[in-house]
């Protein structure tokens, strides 16, 4: 299988995840994330951050709001998502945002605990696979996340 929009991003959380519900109880969290470049040009240090918007839905989402916080270091691994909607004066924005399969803390620099959390039912989304039917797709599900 060719995994053709696959993102892997490493950075720091710019704000505490915000974890809102769908009208059908959906759980959606985002957060900002900042990647840094450096790189050395002619024995000078040159420096670049790229921001990202990052989506986690359901267990992931809730997962991640509460256990990451501003400034933690993780490791995101998703798809890239256009979208486009009509902002408070009427004009049309467009915006990209990594919809996260997986993430978590990087323990490059720290260390981590982790605690496993009971499941009562089957996965949702994230592409997990191995079941008869897949899960509805989130993104394109019949619910808006706000």
């Amino acid at each position: 299988m060719a995994m053709d929009n696959t993102v892997t991003l490493v950075g720091n959380i710019t704000r505490d995840p915000e974890l809102r519900y769908t009208t059908g109880g959906r759980g959606v969290a985002s957060f900002g994330l900042a990647v840094n470049r450096r790189w050395q040009s002619n024995g000078e240090w040159q420096e670049a951050v790229s921001f990202f918007n990052i989506v986690a839905w359901a267990d992931l989402g809730e997962n991640a709001a509460a256990s990451l916080t501003k400034g933690s270091r993780v490791i995101v691994t998703g798809r890239l998502e256009q979208r486009s909607y009509d902002n408070k004066e009427g004009q049309k924005v467009n915006i990209t945002e990594v919809i996260a399969d997986d993430l978590g803390p990087s323990l490059k620099w720290a260390q981590a605990q982790v605690e496993r959390i009971a499941r009562d039912s089957a996965p949702q989304g994230g592409g997990g696979g191995g079941g008869a039917a897949a899960a509805p797709d989130p993104i394109y599900g019949d619910e808006e996340p706000f």
